[in-house]
């Protein structure tokens, strides 16, 4: 595979990674992938609350129903520790978690953060380029690629680095509308 190929795959991981950043951050819809990268301590370790748990909405409410009905407690504990400002109270066999909507200063917060997810996708895009303008160079001090080629292969990863920042952006300002939308 060649080097620009590599390296369009390696930028595009970083492109769904912050998709998957994005889902579990807050809008104003209730929405069950807001808890999707807790993690619950049960069972001696550290669990995915996906792996434990059902999710799913019920009017402005998250109801966590978890398979194993022992592990409640722990799930609660979670979900209250993870700075969703979210309280999550035990019904018994399943436990309530209700979502507020959200107040302006939350909305900005929620919107700085995703801004901040943006901004450690593009640095690992452009890390992507770095690595992969540093093998070019090696192949040609071991005579294996001309001048040329390096100059023909940085002005092709900058222009790949390019597109993905641009992918990214758009990510971001569709996040960022979903985020202040009222």
């Amino acid at each position: 595979m060649t080097l620009d190929k590599e390296a369009t795959k390696d930028m595009e991981k970083a492109i769904a990674h912050l998709a998957e950043e994005y889902k579990s951050l807050r809008t104003n819809r209730v929405n069950p992938n807001m808890l999707d990268t807790l993690m619950v301590e049960a069972y001696g370790s550290q669990v995915g609350l996906k792996t434990i748990a059902s999710i799913s909405v019920q009017e402005r409410n998250l109801i966590v129903t978890p398979f194993d009905p022992s592990i409640s407690g722990d799930i609660v504990k979670a979900v209250n520790a993870a700075q969703l400002n979210l309280n999550a109270i035990n019904d018994g066999a399943s436990i309530r978690v209700p979502v507020p909507p959200l107040n302006e200063d939350l909305r900005k917060d929620i919107a700085r953060q995703a801004k901040q997810k943006l901004e450690q996708a593009k640095v690992s895009v452009r890390d992507v380029r770095r690595k992969s303008k540093d093998v070019a160079k090696k192949q040609k001090s071991d005579g294996e690629l001309t001048e040329d080629d390096v100059k023909h292969i940085d002005k092709e990863l900058q222009k790949i680095t390019d597109e993905m920042c641009s992918k990214l952006d758009q990510l971001f300002l569709v996040k960022e509308k979903e985020i202040l939308t009222i």
